[in-house]
């Protein structure tokens, strides 16, 4: 491979931008990007931005349809750096956990996982019943690492941008890719001084 190649998939879940912005700033990082998208990921792309489908496709290097259970994405002969699903839906995730893929998206996902190569479900849903933890404990077993899209407060966003830009950082850091927007704590964000500690006030202080 020339360049690291890294699969993108897009589902039904809210927070599609949040996939859109991989691609970008993936391709900026100096990966190649083949992306899936499921019919309900394209809904709800026209839902939550302005964008059309072929806008977004655009900014992949390869784009497979959906339903091709046939293409490389599909064999682990296909060699890639790993997968990312942003945003993850409940239904995608499960699918996975069982290891029964009916489609390309979940069958990648299943690829990256035999293969032993990074998968990264950014899970978007809330709140969690006790059936998504146990379902997300079995893929952490598996091997996957379960990373929903939780923006970083301390990071001092100026705009939803921003806020989505830090978890994306967060994402294709874990990838090994040079980052150099990640505002990093303890680097680029310097913790405060500590205070007093916590604990009952006078009234003189309290005021």
């Amino acid at each position: 491979m020339n360049k690291p190649r890294i699969i993108v998939g897009l589902t039904g879940a809210s927070g599609v931008i949040y996939g859109v912005r991989l691609l970008d700033l993936l391709a900026e990082a100096g990966a190649e990007t083949h992306l899936v998208i499921t019919p309900a990921g394209e809904r709800t792309l026209a839902y939550e931005t302005n964008l059309k489908i072929n806008q977004v496709i655009a900014r992949a290097h390869t784009h497979y349809p959906y339903t091709d259970i046939g293409a490389a994405l599909a064999s682990g002969s296909f060699r890639t750096g790993g997968m990312v699903i942003g945003c993850c839906s409940i239904r995608t995730m499960s699918e996975i956990a069982t290891g029964v893929t009916a489609n390309l998206l979940t069958r990648a996902a299943d690829v990256c996982l035999k293969e032993r190569r990074p998968l990264v479900l950014m899970v978007r849903e809330t709140p969690f019943h006790l059936g998504h933890l146990r379902t997300m404990a079995a893929l952490s077993e598996m091997g996957a690492v379960i990373a929903p899209p939780l923006p970083a407060f301390y990071a001092q966003p100026q705009s939803i941008e921003e806020m989505i830009d830090q978890s994306v950082l967060r994402i294709i850091d874990l990838f090994g890719f040079e980052a150099p927007a990640l505002k990093r704590w303890g680097e680029d964000l310097k913790p405060a001084r500590p205070g007093r500690a916590a604990g009952p006030r006078t009234k003189e202080e309290s005021a």
